[in-house]
């Protein structure tokens, strides 16, 4: 009983050792092969790209119907809930992912057209855009229209800095000459609630590097300040401490309903543009039209014959000084120019001699 006792102890032992030298050296495997560790390719979602991209959404489509009243979303705005399977960084074909986050840092529907200026310019997709990035943007576009201007990409990369992460994310770094003040991004919990949105914005779809914002030569200090109305910088910044107030539910609200104003009114006008245009078109362009073709063959037989009486340098017989000249007279008509063309059609044929 002792012996045996022993026996299977030291066959445990051997195991155990045997398992801890497999654990400790890859090449050693079961069926006496070799593992190429060249071959293992390490996941591109590992560490916090692992737990912010690669899980699943927790919003349903009841939640979303939450999610379309609080945040305002319009109903011609098409949002669906992600499959189980569905990731943020890989959205469906012709939708763009967004964070519950992104909308509580004031992101609206429909953006705002400065908003879509900035995100083309980065060339990444929305998703990537942390909570505080997304404040001080929006913050910004609402604080330049309450003093009515306009943000354009060359105002924002004065005032801050976008800058990525190892995992893509993009936080926006301010300048404390312009934006001396804190916001804060979640720390957890924010990663799992994402929806999707119809990309009717030509917004990128897939995540992707982030691109330097272009900045102008031609703007300055004193340009951002002539535009806002202020004197000073200091005055500005003091204004700008303040910037969370811009991202208010009313604030955003208010942003909205003048970008959907200005969109119908833009309408409108476009509408009546091209009525006018097309009016336009049947009572004068058309028969501009007709006449230019009419006259073209005409002018552009007499052009010939010009040229071939400046390249030779050769008189043409039944050639009029008004043909020879570089323009006809503005004073001449169709029957001047008809008598005209006649005249060189019907020209003995053996009187032009062109050396």
């Amino acid at each position: 009983m002792a012996d045996n006792s022993k026996d299977g102890n030291q066959r445990r032992t051997l195991d155990t050792t045997s398992k801890r030298s497999s654990s400790k050296n890859p090449k050693n495997t079961a069926g006496g092969g070799l593992t190429d560790a060249s071959k293992i390719i390490p996941s591109s979602h590992d560490g916090d790209r692992r737990r912010s991209d690669d899980v699943a959404s927790i919003i349903t489509s009841d939640s979303l119907a939450a999610i379309r009243k609080k945040f305002h979303v319009p109903n011609d705005v098409l949002i669906i809930a992600p499959k189980r399977t569905d990731r943020a960084h890989t959205p469906p074909q012709g939708f763009v992912a967004v964070y519950e986050m992104t909308l509580r840092a004031g992101l609206r529907f429909p953006p705002a057209p400065e908003l879509l200026d900035i995100f083309k310019a980065c060339g990444v997709a929305l998703p990537q855009f942390l909570c505080r990035a997304v404040t001080i943007i929006v913050g910004l576009i609402v604080f330049f229209r309450e003093r009515g201007a306009t943000l354009t990409v060359e105002y924002l990369s004065k005032m801050c800095k976008f800058t990525s992460d190892s995992y893509g994310r993009i936080s926006c770094r301010a300048n404390k000459k312009w934006l001396d003040f804190v916001t804060r991004d979640p720390s957890k919990n924010w990663y799992n609630s994402f929806f999707f949105v119809k990309n009717e914005w030509g917004l990128p779809e897939k995540w992707d590097k982030l691109k330097e914002l272009p900045s102008s030569l031609h703007v300055g200090e004193g340009d951002i300040l002539r535009i806002l109305n202020f004197s000073n910088t200091e005055s500005l910044q003091q204004e700008l401490r303040y910037i969370s107030r811009c991202v208010t539910e009313e604030c955003l609200f208010k942003a909205v309903e003048e970008f959907k104003e200005s969109v119908t009114y833009r309408r409108e006008i476009q509408h009546l543009i091209q009525e006018a245009y097309e009016k336009l078109f049947d009572v004068e362009v058309k028969d501009l039209e007709r006449q230019s073709l009419e006259e073209g063959f005409t002018r552009g037989f007499l052009k010939g014959v010009r040229l071939v009486h400046r390249k030779t340098g050769v008189d043409i017989e039944g050639l009029t000084p008004s043909q020879a000249s570089e323009d006809s007279s503005p004073d001449s008509g169709d029957e001047d120019i008809e008598s005209e063309l006649k005249n060189a059609l019907f020209s003995d044929d053996d009187d032009i001699d062109i050396a």
